[in-house]
């Protein structure tokens, strides 16, 4: 007769032995994807099939191995999702670059850079053993992290290019360093609004209009984070003119900020700033009149035939239309041709490939995804961890939203990468290191007897529900 100590060493095992089939069904497809692009572009099975398969496959099987050991508990989904993105951004990437005869160069370093974030993602469960651990260091983390973002400003390292200085380069090798600067962003957020989430819940005054309450202001004094948030997202446009990296991060910390407070007065006080950002930017930056411009007006014959104007994104959307249901396959479209098309344009080359059914399955499982790190944020016990998750997946979503609605014209095009699928390492390591973090957060939420202590600093009083629609209690929105 089994008994509840061995029941419950039982649960943590299915998890993995359900993750195991999934994992197996994710590199299925990924191969499954591959041989059908090489069938496309070459009339047979790409010669490195085998290589690029197994190599995923084996790479999955390691961290699942890891996550055995090191995060039984952990949700068994993350994973085989993870995996899955990741072998459909190395078959477009080898797609593309085959049919424009460059050669299948760019897509073995990307299986590189995936072999570089599995390592990222055993190491990061091996060294954040708990996600108490997250709150060690925070001004330290911060400092970091800023420190990455604006390091491409520096003389001889730093790489511009269309007007922005994102890169560092080394030995024709070049690094993106603001991917890693948001995720230890993410953590110092986490911490500082975890730890001072009841005194910026704290109510001012109420704007009422006659007897109805339209919202209510917070005290001066804790508006502090959101304007030193606000100088940073600008700090980071003139330094490094990177729009989409000032716009994700900027909505990130208003995100989190809701968040941990619960109060919509937030939100409004962060539009009005976003706003006033934004006309500064479009009154000082040349790069940002330009962006939007294009947006406006890309099919302008003037806009159109400018160094850097509209064709980008004009032939992504002739693109996206010659895909139409359910897609013309690699090889034969204008996607080969298109600038960034691996890597800022990836899913305009999944959309005319796969068609829109295609692209809507990419943004399902990268929906999928995202979802899968709030509900470790949802289960999380501690409130430093339950926001680091909820950051990361506002990470993602944010990221994704933008490119998404940057190719489809929905916002201006800023130039940013989707998680999993665009080729370049700093992008594909650091969204490993993202899941990394929310493996470890749903590995402490589902294990027995994890609960921090209570009084211990940041555990959850209960004072300020985060991610809750209880904060009725405490008199907030």
């Amino acid at each position: 007769m089994a008994t509840p100590a061995t029941r419950a060493a039982a649960r943590p095992a299915r998890g993995r032995n359900l993750e195991l089939l999934l994992i197996a069904a994710a590199v299925a497809v990924s191969g499954f994807a591959l041989a059908l692009a090489g069938w496309q572009v070459e009339g047979r099975p790409p010669d490195r099939l085998v290589l690029y398969t197994g190599v995923l496959g084996a790479l999955a099987l390691a961290a699942h191995a890891a996550l055995r050991t090191l995060a039984p508990w952990a949700d068994p989904l993350l994973l085989p999702l993870a995996t899955v993105l990741n072998g459909i951004g190395l078959t477009a990437i080898w797609a593309l670059h085959t049919a424009n005869g460059t050669g299948p160069g760019e897509a073995d370093r990307q299986l590189l850079f995936t072999a570089v974030g599995a390592a990222a993602l055993v190491g990061v469960l091996a060294l954040v053993r708990r996600p108490l651990w997250l709150r060690r260091y925070p001004y330290l983390t911060a400092a970091a992290g800023l420190a990455l973002i604006l390091s491409p400003v520096l003389p001889f390292v730093g790489i511009e290019v269309f007007g922005a200085r994102r890169w560092l380069g080394f030995a024709g090798y070049t690094v993106q360093p603001s991917e890693f600067a948001r995720v230890l962003l993410i953590v110092f957020l986490a911490g500082y609004l975890g730890r001072n989430r009841e005194v910026l819940a704290l109510t001012a005054s109420q704007v009422r209009l006659g007897p109805v309450k339209v919202f209510s202001l917070p005290r001066m004094r804790v508006l502090g984070p959101m304007t030193s948030a606000w100088a940073a997202a600008i700090l980071i446009l003139v330094a490094t003119r990177d729009l989409g990296t000032s716009l994700v991060l900027f909505s990130v910390f208003l995100a989190m900020l809701y968040a941990a407070t619960g109060r919509k007065s937030w939100v409004g006080i962060g539009l009005a700033m976003f706003l006033a950002g934004a006309w500064v930017a479009w009154l000082v930056f040349w790069h940002v009149r330009q962006r939007v411009t294009i947006w406006i007006d890309p099919f302008d014959p003037e806009v159109y035939r400018e160094v850097g104007g509209s064709r980008q994104l004009v032939e992504g959307l002739f693109a996206l239309a010659d895909g139409g249901l359910l897609g013309i396959g690699f090889g034969t479209g204008r996607a080969a041709g298109i600038f960034a098309a691996d890597s800022d344009l990836v899913l305009v080359s999944i959309g005319e490939a796969y068609g829109l059914v295609g692209l809507a399955a990419v943004v399902l499982l990268l929906a999928m995804l995202t979802q899968r790190g709030f509900a470790a944020a949802l289960a999380a016990r501690d409130p430093i961890a339950r926001l680091t998750a909820a950051g990361c997946a506002f990470l993602l979503a944010f990221q994704t939203f933008v490119v998404l609605g940057g190719v489809t014209r929905l916002i201006p095009l800023t130039g940013m990468t989707t998680p999993f699928l665009s080729a370049g390492g700093s992008s594909l390591v650091s969204t490993w290191m993202i899941v990394a973090l929310w493996l470890r957060v749903s590995d402490s939420a589902r294990r027995p007897g994890t609960a921090p202590a209570p009084g211990a600093a940041g555990a959850d009083t209960g004072a300020v529900p985060l991610l809750s629609s209880s904060s009725r209690a405490t008199g907030r929105e």
